[in-house]
């Protein structure tokens, strides 16, 4: 897998939901048709790139437009009808231009700028993989009545998961989706709890179920399956637990399967609807979309990402499904009036630029309903790389923190879960808070099976426990320097949200 990177993260606040509807309620359709004139002729005059055509969701609008396609040098990979998105691969440079002047026409993007070279997950550093015979250590030493590794599972109980699973370990009737880099399926830990019917591979921008599909690449593909251990690893007398033991998990599959690892948006439109139309309650999206950080509303192939983007993660909820994400890494304040971004896009030459986060979003974590999710150490307090800001945090969950050393065999402030190969590891980063955070809105959905999206995060809210800001300066790596401001109160603040989730109050 390529490099990690830090991330910048937005997240739902109210202001941002009424711009960014604002943004997209509005898209002016053409009035006119695309102009016929040597279009075809330089189709292949540039690098084949994919794109996103939002249109109008009636029939006859969407075949206009995807004759259209075709006549403008596109082929449609994938057509996601009942949100308006069609999935296109096109060697003409002026594809996306030609596209927005078609009548029905909403936005039309390149989702990429060049061949890619970055990873979009967020987890803070490499993995650190528990060797053979420091399992087998661990597990000499292990207590009654947990799993072999559990001693070394700080966040089990800094949430009270341990306790909550003796009390309701989750419902077989909820499937938490993991929209990653794929599950390893096989693992022990992994496999009592994992559902087939329920995954597919994404990563072309159509759902592929062909058996196996949604299994990591290789080895250094460990992300997901990480992801996935810290939400439903069973209890089963075999290494690790989860946060919620007892619900399914399934595998959605959308960084491509070489060592870019990148995540397209196509691949994340058709992992959204894909969990949609197949009964997952929620899904676990600790990625951001490359290639832009920011997706600017003022930049036309930007505003289609954001668009199609939008519409499926929509539809997943109007379906029925709670959509949770990671809220990144960047120790950034996300309620500023200004942030740099250095690193878009991250599929060729980067440019610096001054966005402001009120009109460029971060996808799909921005977007409306999404649950933002920044990271706690086992002190409670948050993580030294966390992202944070008042009114765009919604909770908070076990992420990790190498300055945060727990009580515990391995001394490891990160967190330990599954990997490939039968393997475990730890990894910290906003991308294991969001797992614990999805388990424990599981663990709400089986207690509250009938529970709307809405609804769950509310209760995600009502439950969490706030810590409130700190009482003097925040420095998270202890070197003297104050890293982060915290705005607000005891009941909701920058840091935390409403506060960090709890696993035995969500089922008490």
């Amino acid at each position: 897998m390529a490099h990690l990177r830090s991330r910048r993260r937005l997240a739902l606040a109210v202001p941002v939901v009424l711009s960014l509807t604002a943004s997209l309620g509005f898209l002016p359709s053409a009035a006119s048709a695309a102009p016929a004139a040597d279009t075809v002729a330089r189709a292949a005059d540039g690098p084949n790139l994919a794109y996103v055509v939002n249109t109008r969701t009636d029939d006859r609008t969407i075949a206009s437009v995807r004759r259209e396609i075709t006549r403008n040098g596109g082929t449609v990979v994938a057509g996601y009808d009942r949100i308006g998105v069609i999935v296109v691969h096109s060697a003409n440079p002026d594809f996306a231009a030609r596209m927005r002047a078609v009548r029905g026409v909403d936005s039309a993007g390149a989702t990429r700028t060049a061949p890619l070279s970055a990873a979009g997950t967020t987890d803070e550093g490499a993995a650190q993989v528990l060797s053979r015979a420091e399992q087998a250590r661990l597990a000499a030493g292990a207590t009654a009545g947990e799993e072999p590794l559990e001693a070394d599972q700080w966040d089990l109980r800094a949430i009270g998961a341990d306790r909550a699973a003796k009390v309701n370990p989750g419902s077989r009737n909820v499937t938490v989706g993991v929209i990653d880099t794929g599950v390893d399926d096989t693992h022990p830990d992994i496999a009592p709890n994992f559902s087939a019917s329920q995954s597919a591979s994404c990563v072309s921008g159509k759902a592929d179920t062909t058996y196996g599909a949604w299994r990591p690449a290789d080895a250094d593909h460990y992300h997901g399956t990480h992801v996935a251990g810290e939400i439903a690893a069973a209890r089963n007398g075999i290494g690790v637990a989860g946060v919620a033991p007892g619900v399914k998990v399934a595998s959605i599959t959308v960084a491509q399967p070489d060592e870019t690892s990148l995540f397209y948006p196509e691949s994340v439109v058709c992992a959204f609807v894909f969990a949609a139309d197949h009964g997952i309650e929620i899904t676990n999206n600790s990625y951001y979309v490359d290639p832009w950080l920011y997706n600017c509303m003022d930049d036309p192939d930007q505003r289609a990402i954001v668009d199609a983007v939008n519409r499926a993660q929509l539809y997943a909820q109007r379906k029925g499904t709670l959509n949770v994400a990671s809220a990144g890494n960047s120790n950034d304040d996300l309620d500023a009036d200004a942030l740099v971004d250095d690193s878009s896009p991250d599929d060729s030459t980067a440019q610096t630029r001054t966005i402001d986060p009120h009109e460029c979003f971060d996808v799909p974590t921005q977007l409306p309903g999404v649950v933002t999710v920044s990271a706690v150490g086992v002190k409670g307090t948050k993580s030294y790389y966390s992202s944070y800001g008042r009114g765009v945090v919604d909770v908070a969950g076990p992420g990790g923190d190498k300055y945060q050393i727990p009580d515990t065999p391995s001394k490891n402030g990160r967190v330990l879960s599954t990997l490939p190969n039968n393997q475990y590891g730890f990894l910290q980063g906003t991308s294991m808070a969001s797992p614990h955070v999805a388990a424990v809105a599981a663990l709400l959905k089986s207690a509250h099976p009938h529970a709307t999206p809405a609804q769950l995060q509310a209760l995600l809210k009502a439950q969490a426990d706030n810590p409130g800001c700190p009482a003097g300066p925040y420095d998270g790596d202890g070197d003297g320097v104050v890293d982060a401001t915290c705005a607000g109160g005891k009941r909701v603040n920058g840091f935390y949200g409403f506060g960090v989730v709890d696993a035995l109050r969500a089922v008490e």
